[in-house]
């Protein structure tokens, strides 16, 4: 855009104060090439598509931190993640958060992408180039990355490098976002409203199982209009709202609430935000209900989110204040040694529910034996 253009106030009446060109997804992705990433991301994919589907019995966990603002901080964290992965295979598939935007009610810190440097100098062409960079380098240790699609433009520099994506509960509304989500390649997940409604939600899975066109942005940067398939993978997250909805009778209800438009009865709850109160040890809490209602039986959770970070707790963000290295600086967070618990605790609950669904089909089949012999 031309400077002349700027002063004359001809673009958007004269209120942009400031523009600053950025590349083309297509150079970003030239720059920082995520092919040697791709075997994590489609595995992964793969895999969480069959878990809300329902053809793996395994649980999808997504954790990690709140928000990401230090990158070495983050590596250290995927580090601890991919040892976790390798424990736990074959009964949780742990993808990590790697959320680099943060939606604002009114202000605030907007998220790596936005301010990497913490200061207010919102240098996009760095946030993306470190966000591009820091996923290339978790899924290159075998940890498939989660995010929140939040600014449109933005999902076109790195979605290629993700394997499970959310839709946040300001944004689950908005028809953008049901768009973007009908093309995106990984399974999404659509939050329940801030206030706990779950009619919203489920329309917009509706919305997004289906084809759309819409104006967009082209890998080159051009303008276009996108046409895309429908995401089948698209579900349900419960984050709770004015009260938790974790709890057996808000899951029944909210399948019921699918199963009316002929969705999949599947959720995956978020342990934390309106579920935990906005209180991060309850998330340890709403983790131990949901383990013991796995164990017994239950098949509508197929994953559970969960923020966590290597230090508990948080911290606020402070002009010329040195940052406690590994701690959140948004929203509260459980730590390391509480992580690998609840991982563990929600990976017993699946091999429990796996072994009493086989001793349930073994009593069916002797039943079924024994009527045949009553036949007989």
């Amino acid at each position: 855009m031309s400077e002349d253009l700027q002063r004359s106030g001809a673009y958007h009446g004269g209120r942009i104060a400031h523009v600053a060109p950025l590349p083309s997804p297509a150079e970003l992705a030239t720059v920082l090439p995520g092919a040697a990433a791709g075997d994590t991301v489609e595995q992964a994919r793969r895999a969480l598509g069959a878990i809300v589907a329902r053809d793996d019995d395994r649980l999808a966990l997504v954790v990690g931190p709140c928000s990401i603002h230090d990158v070495e901080a983050a590596l250290a964290y995927a580090e601890k993640i991919a040892a976790l992965r390798r424990v736990y295979a074959d009964d949780v598939e742990i993808v990590m958060r790697a959320y680099f935007e943060k939606p604002r009610t009114i202000d605030g810190w907007k998220g790596l992408l936005n301010d990497p440097l913490l200061d207010g100098s919102s240098d996009v062409r760095l946030g993306l180039r470190l966000a591009r960079r820091l996923l290339i380098d978790i899924n290159l240790l075998g940890v498939p990355a989660a995010t929140e699609f939040l600014e449109p433009t933005a999902t076109h520099f790195l979605s290629d490098l993700i394997a499970w994506g959310a839709i946040g509960a300001r944004t689950t509304e908005s028809q953008i976002h049901r768009q973007i989500a009908s093309g995106l390649p990984c399974p999404i997940g659509f939050k329940n409203g801030t206030d706990g409604n779950v009619t919203i939600a489920a329309d917009a899975l509706k919305a997004a199982s289906r084809p759309h066109q819409f104006l967009s942005v082209a890998p080159d940067g051009t303008l276009a209009t996108i046409g895309t398939t429908g995401n089948p993978a698209c579900h349900l997250v419960l984050r709770g709202g004015k009260e938790p909805n974790y709890d057996a009778q808000s899951i029944a209800q909210a399948c019921a609430a699918l199963a009316q438009r002929g969705l999949p009865e599947r959720v995956v709850i978020d342990a934390s935000h309106g579920n935990s109160r906005k209180r991060h040890a309850n998330q340890l809490l709403v983790c131990d209900y949901l383990a013991r209602l796995v164990a017994e039986g239950n098949e509508a959770v197929v994953g559970v989110m969960i923020e966590s970070n290597l230090v508990d707790g948080r911290q606020d963000l402070r002009p010329g204040c040195e940052l406690v290295y590994g701690q959140s600086i948004t929203d509260a967070c459980i730590g390391w040694g509480d992580t690998e618990r609840v991982v563990e605790q929600l990976a017993q609950a699946v091999r429990r529910r796996r072994t009493a669904g086989r001793d349930r089909r073994a009593r069916l089949t002797g039943l079924g034996n024994l009527q045949t012999l009553v036949n007989a």
